[in-house]
């Protein structure tokens, strides 16, 4: 049933937070490892134990593609040897007709990561400003929890004007899925898993019209907990650490050590911030001496504690001081002008070494001039050609999401 479903990956946001003392936790199913030291809290991704698996093993890469036919639709996550580019396995989100994976008219246009992934241009359109790769990819990371088991999404009422937070599970069926709320009149949207995949976060419309985050726990009660304002719901979450908070922000990738971040904010200057304490919007009141990283319109990830990888206004790649802004040694070209070709980068490597990048046509990501898929691994110190990725079930939907 689902022929063609082969591809990829999905994402996965990795945190955690090491609480000051004093402070309570949460009761957790799993072991956790040890946290380190610090006398600041920490907000990075080694809070979380994960079990071993395939999707979360040092040294894999996992993509996500979604899939439609006339009858179904839904997301296959896979997870990838990147050396030898094999297939270790492959999970299947099956998408509920009331989820909105797009948007169509007579329907209430909803914002959710899923529409990224699935939408097309033929089809459906980003219901965010900026559809870059750069954007989309941590946007769509944000769907699914640290162990792709569980993927957050946004359900509509047949009034077309309802919407609620809501989440499915790996390798179930179109009746799998679970509405966390039955009001009447919600405007619940943006909505992406926990790292632990015990809640739902989302942004949502109080009655008298305010805008706020909020999340909901996907066992036990379910009721609303209010977590902090939001800027109404054109900008994507990104949620992270232990217990989880979240920022209303685009391109958000954490530095290891999670004590920063980077992201974009319409009218907040600045790329590189400090990490929040509490769950909000970045900005010009709670951001404080954020870094501008010089000539960066698309930032791909961290490749060290003090680095981000970007890709410049020339369309290169370019390591950039996360302290000073300042580019860093020669950009990496991986396209010549002459070819006619654009690249996008997709996916840094958890050791900063390497990076993928989609290379297509100018607006032609979807390969509608072309269905060979052209994705390249590439040095992030610029030495080296770029090696093409090559395997039969990597198309032009598929998304890079973790490489752990």
């Amino acid at each position: 049933m689902f022929r063609g479903l082969r591809s990829k990956a999905a994402v996965v946001v990795v945190l955690a937070v090491l609480c000051v003392q004093g402070c309570s936790s949460s009761p957790s199913e799993e072991e956790e490892r040890p946290e380190p030291s610090l006398s600041a809290p920490y907000r990075g991704n080694r809070g979380y134990t994960l079990p071993d698996s395939p999707f979360t093993r040092e040294g894999t890469v996992v993509t996500a593609t979604c899939n439609m036919g006339a009858r179904y639709v839904g997301v296959s996550v896979q997870a990838w040897d990147p050396e030898q580019w094999e297939l270790r396995e492959e999970r299947v989100f099956s998408i509920p007709t009331d989820a909105a994976f797009s948007n169509v008219p007579g329907f209430k246009a909803v914002n959710s990561p899923l529409v990224d992934l699935c939408g097309t241009t033929q089809y459906s359109s980003s219901p965010y400003a900026v559809d870059d790769l750069e954007y989309m990819t941590p946007r769509i990371r944000a769907l699914f929890d640290l162990t792709f088991t569980r993927m957050a999404v946004v359900l509509r009422d047949s009034d077309g004007k309802t919407s609620h937070a809501g989440f499915v599970k790996s390798d179930g069926n179109f009746e799998d899925y679970v509405r966390l709320s039955e009001a009447a009149g919600d405007d619940e949207q943006n909505a992406v898993m926990a790292p632990d995949g015990r809640s739902v976060w989302f942004t949502y419309t109080t009655p008298t019209g305010e805008h706020r985050i909020g999340s909901r726990s996907v066992e036990g009660d379910r009721h609303l907990s209010d977590e902090g304002p939001a800027t109404g719901h054109d900008l994507p979450l990104a949620v992270f650490g232990k217990p989880p908070h979240a920022v209303q922000a685009n391109m958000v990738h954490l530095a290891p050590d999670g004590r920063r971040l980077t992201a974009t904010v319409p009218k907040i200057f600045g790329h590189v911030f400090d990490t929040l304490d509490s769950s909000a919007p970045l900005t010009a009141a709670s951001v404080h001496s954020a870094t501008l990283l010089s000539g960066c319109v698309g930032i791909v990830g961290w490749i060290g504690e003090d680095r981000v990888l970007c890709r410049n206004q020339a369309g290169s790649f370019q390591a950039v001081d996360a302290r000073t802004g300042r580019a860093e040694r020669a950009a990496i070209a991986v396209v010549r002008e002459s070819d006619g070709m654009v690249a996008e980068g997709m996916l840094v490597s958890v050791d900063g070494k390497r990076f993928i990048v989609s290379v297509h046509l100018p607006n032609d990501r979807h390969g509608e001039w072309g269905d060979q898929a052209d994705f390249r691994v590439v040095s992030t110190s610029g030495g080296g050609p770029a090696t093409r990725i090559s395997h039969d079930s990597l198309t032009n939907g598929t998304v890079f999401l973790e490489w752990w």
